[in-house]
């Protein structure tokens, strides 16, 4: 759980699959409309958009939001240098984090995550990307 800056920690994230922006909003106490300019400037945010323009995160974006937010509000970073931090850390959607398949290589800090029973589980990056390219050879066919 990341402080925040009066030293009061953020909220536990619930296990669900998808966030409105109001539940992200609230879960990393950050305005609405920050979040919205925040995707402006940090590529690799990137909420599904449903009907009417909604915006719904997964999980992993709420980590790197909470990140993002540590480094700007926390840390003193500027944008142009939370995106490098973001970008040395390997982050994914960095520019430099793509490899020959099209998928993003992520460090350990970025790693997909599961809740299996109520509880947050790093799953084997290797599982997942062969099960990613399984999927997209099926699809490709």
């Amino acid at each position: 759980m990341l402080p925040m800056s009066q030293g009061t920690p953020l909220p536990p994230i619930p296990a669900k699959r998808y966030f409105t922006i109001g539940e992200v909003a609230q879960l990393c106490c950050v305005k609405p409309h920050v979040l919205r300019y925040w995707e402006q400037e940090f590529t690799h945010l990137r909420p599904v958009k449903r009907r009417g323009n909604r915006r719904y995160y997964q999980h992993h974006e709420l980590l790197m939001i909470r990140r993002i937010r540590e480094l700007l509000y926390d840390q003193g970073f500027t944008i142009q240098g939370a995106r490098a931090r973001l970008r040395e850390a390997g982050a994914p959607g960095a520019e430099e984090g793509a490899d020959g398949d099209g998928f993003e290589l992520v460090s350990a800090e970025w790693r997909e995550h599961e809740v299996r029973d109520g509880a947050l589980v790093a799953l084997d990056s290797s599982a997942v990307r062969h099960e990613l390219l399984q999927i997209r050879e099926l699809l490709s066919v």
